[in-house]
């Protein structure tokens, strides 16, 4: 009998494994009466970096990320309310959201205003927060946040293609092989491998996903919200994603036409799931650049 031959899963690279033992410290703050669940790296409180999940999400799609970033500074990574480990909410919206970073940001003791990256519907609470507390944000990075009225993720539980009421599942591994993206695209296996292990919890009766279905009736994003925020904003899109170039520049022309627009290539929506070392590689740079620039004055 031929023995099976291993899965990619099972023999990821080392950079990968190095990141994932990084050491995490795991806390939470209160905001509105609920728990908000973070993780943090690195050491020192002067330059900070907040890192926010998408829709359905949580805060461990960064575990192999965040780590990459800390020569830049501690990295905190959040489950916003209804995601992840944090509590729900009997309704959520995108200044809830925004207060639960700001509020994360303040719990994780920076001594100076962080840079918040958001990834899909983590850009619009990245752009709300940049909004709603101005000066306390030192800057914005959109990742293939495609500011319309509705995001992939929404519009498939919309459409009843995925993220209705959740099931049970009679055991872990029938869940975790029902584990996929919105929208579908190519990932490292390693990688989505380690997300859906974490995207999951015991339940009576089996297993079922983290995220609670209501944060799909919240109020949409309308791009007519879409201003300069007072901080430097950067907008990351991906080759393959779902944000067009007529939509990158409609998102520079509202962002005061100050934002680059940076492509990250081969990458689909979900960068950090194809692309991550593309992805940290954009960031350190970007970051490198703030540090050694003066903003850009809007045309």
């Amino acid at each position: 009998m031929t023995p099976a031959c291993p899965s990619p899963a099972d023999h990821p690279p080392q950079w990968f494994t190095t990141a994932l033992a990084t050491p995490a410290e795991q806390a939470s703050t209160t905001v509105d009466g609920a728990a908000i669940a973070y993780r943090s790296w690195g050491s020192g409180a002067d330059r900070g970096l907040v890192l926010v999940h998408g829709g359905a999400a949580h805060s461990r799609w960064w575990d192999h990320v965040a780590p990459l970033l800390t020569g830049a500074g501690k990295v905190v990574a959040l489950d916003l309310s209804g995601h992840g480990d944090s509590d729900r909410r009997d309704s959520y919206d995108l200044d809830t959201w925004a207060h639960e970073v700001h509020a994360v940001a303040a719990a994780a003791g920076f001594s100076r205003p962080p840079v918040v990256i958001g990834h899909s519907m983590g850009g619009f609470v990245t752009l709300r927060a940049a909004a709603l507390f101005e000066a306390q944000i030192d800057g914005a990075i959109v990742v293939d946040t495609a500011v319309r009225d509705i995001t992939p993720e929404e519009l498939a539980a919309r459409e009843r293609r995925a993220f209705g009421p959740l099931r049970t599942y009679p055991d872990r591994q029938t869940a975790l092989a029902r584990f996929r993206t919105v929208p579908e695209q190519r990932t490292l296996p390693y990688v989505a491998a380690h997300v859906a292990e974490t995207s999951i919890r015991a339940v009576e009766g089996g297993w079922t996903w983290k995220f609670d279905p209501r944060i799909f009736l919240r109020p949409h994003f309308s791009p007519d919200l879409l201003t300069r925020p007072d901080c430097r904003v950067a907008v990351f899109r991906a080759q393959h994603g779902i944000v067009s170039t007529e939509i990158s520049a409609a998102m520079y022309d509202r962002l005061g036409r100050a934002a680059p627009v940076i492509e990250i290539p081969a990458a689909g929506h979900h960068v950090m799931l194809d692309q991550p070392l593309a992805l940290v590689t954009g960031v350190r740079t970007l970051l490198a650049d703030w540090d050694h620039s003066k903003p850009e004055t809007p045309g």
